[in-house]
């Protein structure tokens, strides 16, 4: 099974991955995914490709600039495809559980139905080095922004709230100030990461990358924006 993105080719660029520096971003300790059991087997997700890192400092510096003491707050970058097969496989029974289903137990209809509505948001786990998921390429990142008190902006959501309020323009047309607040907050985060090249999945307000096959499929697809033909950054193993 693939993903329409996965029709762009890879280029392998080769960037090295760098440690995200704690001192300039606020990083989501304990990871929830490690709470959870995911086999990171070593590695951390706190990484990122050497050049998507150097576009999200960038992203910060604006940020900083706009809203003095506010950070950048990461709550999962770099991802093994052990990870993403875990956390796919978790998320399926917790689908199939708030759906009433028995997951051990289901037919090929509800494991159809489960399926799609777990990758709506969740890219296989695949093994295909020409069809990584973005986050094993460590060119993708979920993140918020927190104030100069720490405290996490008001989005609407909680990153992973896989409802119809992931989507990015959820509460554009919202008429309650509260509801107009949370959207301003989610522009105001893609303004300053769509600034430095980043671009976020339309299912997804919490979800950028730059350079991987999601990125330029979006930027060509739904941006209309042929510039980018193929992706420079590809699976990682560490």
């Amino acid at each position: 099974m693939k993903k329409p993105y996965h029709s762009i080719p890879i280029r392998e660029c080769g960037e090295k991955m760098l440690p995200i520096p704690s001192d300039i971003f606020c990083l989501g300790i304990p990871h929830i995914y490690e709470v959870l059991g995911a086999p990171y087997n070593g590695a951390t997700p706190w990484m990122l490709r050497e050049g998507v890192l150097a576009s999200l400092i960038a992203a910060q510096k604006r940020l900083s600039a706009i809203k003095p003491g506010w950070k950048i707050k990461l709550s999962d970058a770099y991802r093994p495809i052990s990870v993403q097969k875990f956390m796919v496989d978790l998320e399926m029974q917790k689908q199939a559980t708030d759906m009433g289903l028995d997951f051990q137990n289901l037919s090929e209809e509800e494991h159809k139905i489960v399926t799609e509505k777990v990758l709506h948001f969740w890219a296989i786990p695949s093994d295909d080095p020409l069809s990584p998921p973005p986050h094993s390429t460590g060119a993708a990142f979920d993140c918020t922004i927190i104030d100069e008190y720490g405290k996490e902006i008001d989005t609407g959501s909680y990153i992973d709230d896989f409802s119809e309020k992931a989507s990015p323009d959820f509460f554009a047309n919202a008429q309650d100030a509260a509801s107009q607040h949370c959207h301003s907050m989610r522009q105001l985060l893609k303004t300053i990461l769509t600034a430095e090249g980043f671009v976020q999945f339309h299912n997804e307000w919490w979800h950028f990358s730059k350079g991987d096959q999601l990125s330029v499929w979006i930027k060509n697809q739904m941006l209309n924006d042929f510039k980018d033909s193929f992706a420079i950054y590809g699976r990682v193993d560490t």
